[in-house]
């Protein structure tokens, strides 16, 4: 399948893709204020994640597409190339991320879009249950 837009169109659309203060960050951040979980947004640690719950409890926002939700379905509706290496990529580093910081005593949390919009009760369940077992 072609693009079919220009170069320039497809960056200036590209352009627009924000990386901070996303619909979903901004979700989250309001039901960690309703549920009064401390957090910092953005924290300059390994792997930039969305928020960090103090003391060790990194969170991430991942949207289905960029971080490839349901992989192998996706991957087929991608066409080969630039967009299936870039998303396999960024599964990758994700990866990454995790481990590292694991192995430096983070706990890890992922949330899919679809689950911050629709189901964010549980998403805050984990985040509690998380701050539960480091208090022990």
């Amino acid at each position: 399948m072609t693009d079919f837009l220009t170069k320039e169109q497809r960056s200036a659309l590209m352009s627009r893709v924000r990386s901070r203060e996303t619909k979903i960050e901004r979700i989250m951040k309001e039901a960690l204020d309703n549920n009064d979980i401390n957090y910092v947004y953005q924290p300059s640690i390994f792997g930039k994640p969305d928020f960090l719950v103090p003391p060790n409890i990194a969170v991430f926002c991942d949207s289905a597409f960029w971080h490839g939700r349901n992989w192998r379905k996706l991957k087929n509706t991608l066409r080969e190339g630039y967009w299936q290496e870039h998303i396999l990529a960024n599964r990758k580093r994700d990866s990454l991320v995790n481990r590292i910081l694991r192995k430096k005593g983070y706990v890890v949390l992922r949330f899919w879009d679809h689950d911050i919009q629709k189901n964010m009760e549980k998403c805050i369940t984990r985040i509690q249950c998380a701050l539960k077992q480091i208090e022990k």
